[in-house]
């Protein structure tokens, strides 16, 4: 299943801000803490928490926060089913980052253990 280019549009321009919250509540609901969401953010992105931080406060775009991170060279090995597309047939980078960061909080909200989800 491929996106189209309308949809690839929007993940570029949503801000990364306004979904974050949301990733708080899906992994707090779950009995997960901010602290791991933001281990697996940085897994996959490499931003610290410092820089978490900036980003969230400089409101940036999904598509400057993947082109500032670096991406874990181990991410092409999160696969699955995500918002309801296939993770190894998206072919637009941006939207392939996107929902790498929306699997692996999904499966940390679903008590996937850490070892699994960072891939190690």
């Amino acid at each position: 299943m491929n996106t189209t280019p309308e949809h690839d549009k929007r993940m570029a321009e949503l801000t990364f801000a306004s979904v974050y919250p949301h990733y708080i509540t899906k992994v707090e609901k779950k009995g997960r803490t901010v602290n791991e969401l933001h281990e697996v953010i940085k897994w996959l992105t490499g931003f610290d928490e410092a820089k978490l931080q900036e980003l969230i406060a400089d409101k940036v775009t999904f598509k400057t926060f993947f082109e500032k991170a670096d991406i874990n060279s181990n991410a092409h090995l999160i696969k699955g089913v995500i918002c309801g597309y296939r993770i190894e047939d998206i072919e637009t980078p941006l939207t392939k980052q996107v929902r790498y960061l929306d699997k692996l909080v999904d499966e940390l909200a679903k008590g996937r253990k850490m070892e699994k989800i960072l891939r190690e």
